[in-house]
């Protein structure tokens, strides 16, 4: 792949001096004219893979928002393998702007031609990981729709590539950048519930014709005007050849090979924000379970479905939900010792309730319940795609709020809860090189092992509370605990 422009660091260092040096007066009338000709190599040149659903509805329209608004972008290329949808994207693109983008069916010829800075990905799921590291090898920013992988060897492999390419790479889980989270971080590692023990989130929802199968198929959908060999990706081998179907193109997330159902499509929203709020990352085991109880439209993933995660930091994480009923959601919570986070549903929140436990356990009478107000964010998409600008205009990939390290957890918990229901075993991550393999007894070994020996409690990351809400009172009476050996009492 084409290897990085020996002008793009220059490029990033032009926009922040050159708007230090606005700011400063330091551009003189002579030099206004040099400064207007590097205006246009000063902006982020980005270009689109499949802005076809959520590529076209967020990615470039959000994106246009922001380059109308005067952020130092430009939307120079759009790509799709069906030209339906990249001739809208570019008509968009045009009307907005002023710019007409270049088009093209192969992402590769894109990357390859056009002098970008970054992409945006909102193709297909199995196509995610393959897009994201041609991307990040040749030297590009990346923003990847969720999930960001297929895979959990995908997603190792995305994690891996970004952290050597030292690009700013965004998955597009847009509630991440809600800073309710990083509150809620703060509060959870400052002792505010003990404790950490559980979360339980969930994402229910309801359809007359079936999850997916509002997706319109459109009679303008055929091969003639689809590269359907390219969207199975059959010569990089993700996908076995096929004949053309409208319905698979279009309902794609109803069938394994392309997607996962609800478990990458909706448990992974609420499973990141989880995982951002705790600090958790990789679970130790994973187990899901599920069917298809009601929607007998042909689909393949199940229409109600669990996933239980178990992490090494000795929490539980849970996701739940039916795609066949709506209005009683279970709530989303965190749990620990001295108390509980009760949040809303969906991603909006006036605030949270804290809610504690008895005072006979947390010996602390003054503790009452609460409602926490949160920062509020309008559209959490547009305010997500200004993270990501401002992440690669400083050039600083940790800025972003939902990295490829938080992405690749998220993915690894929810798809092996997938493969779980489909294969009816449990699996196990190793936190030392992040292999899988079928669970086993160690798990629990682990933690009888643990209490029998009185170790301290594990925490979360971060946590700097000490010993609050971590441990447990020893009763007078557990002084006659114990094995009678030789028939000798042990509270003599």
């Amino acid at each position: 792949m084409p290897q990085p422009h020996d002008t793009r660091p220059s490029r990033r260092h032009f926009i922040q001096s050159t708007a230090a040096a606005a700011a400063a007066g330091a551009i003189m009338p002579s030099q206004q004219s040099s400064a207007q000709a590097s205006d246009a190599s000063s902006k982020i040149r980005i270009g689109f893979i499949g802005p076809g659903g959520r590529g076209f509805g967020a990615h470039v329209k959000k994106l246009c928002k922001h380059q109308v608004e005067g952020r130092p972008i430009e939307l120079v290329a759009v790509c799709d393998v069906y030209n339906e949808h990249r001739d809208r994207a570019a008509k968009h693109i045009e009307k907005t702007t002023g710019t007409a983008p270049a088009k093209y069916e192969d992402y590769r010829d894109m990357i390859a031609k056009e002098d970008l800075d970054a992409v945006c990905i909102g193709t297909p799921d199995h196509w995610h990981a393959k897009q994201a590291k041609d991307s990040l090898d040749a030297g590009l920013h990346v923003y990847c729709e969720k999930p960001m992988t297929k895979t959990v060897a995908e997603a190792i492999d995305v994690m891996n590539t970004w952290k050597k390419s030292g690009k700013v790479m965004q998955v597009g889980v847009q509630s991440t950048s809600l800073p309710v989270w990083n509150q809620v971080n703060d509060l959870l590692t400052g002792g505010k519930l003990g404790k950490v023990l559980m979360y339980q989130t969930e994402y229910f929802r309801n359809s007359a014709q079936g999850q997916w199968r509002y997706y319109k198929l459109e009679p303008g959908m055929t091969p003639t005007n689809i590269n359907w060999n390219m969207w199975l990706g059959v010569d990089e081998g993700l996908a076995a050849d096929q004949p053309f179907d409208r319905e698979v193109y279009r309902q794609w997330r109803r069938f394994w090979p392309f997607g996962s159902g609800m478990f990458t499509d909706l448990f992974v929203h609420r499973t990141t924000t989880m995982l951002k709020a705790t600090g958790l990352r990789f679970p130790g085991r994973v187990v899901g379970a599920g069917g298809i109880y009601l929607e007998y439209d042909g689909r393949q993933v199940p229409d109600v479905a669990t996933v239980v995660a178990d992490f090494p930091e000795g929490v539980q994480g849970l996701v739940t939900a039916t795609m066949a009923c709506e209005e009683t959601p279970i709530k989303q919570m965190i749990r620990g010792h001295f108390g509980s986070f009760e949040f809303g549903n969906g991603e909006q929140f006036d605030g949270f309730e804290f809610i504690p436990e008895r005072s006979q356990v947390t010996r602390n009478s003054k503790l009452q319940r609460e409602h926490i107000e949160v920062e509020k964010v309008g559209d959490t998409t547009y305010a997500h795609f200004g993270n990501w600008i401002d992440a690669m205009v400083a050039d600083d990939p940790s800025m972003c709020n939902n990295d490829p390290e938080l992405g690749a957890a998220a993915i690894a918990t929810v798809i092996l809860g997938a493969q779980s229901y489909r294969e009816g075993k449990a699996y196990m991550i190793d936190p030392a090189d992040l292999s899988v393999a079928e669970a086993d007894s160690s798990w629990a070994d682990r933690w009888e092992a643990h209490s029998k020996q009185r170790k301290p409690a594990k925490h979360i990351a971060g946590w700097k509370a000490g010993d609050t809400g971590s441990t447990l009172e020893e009763p007078d009476y557990m002084k006659l605990a114990g094995p009678w050996i030789d028939g000798k009492d042990p509270g003599a």
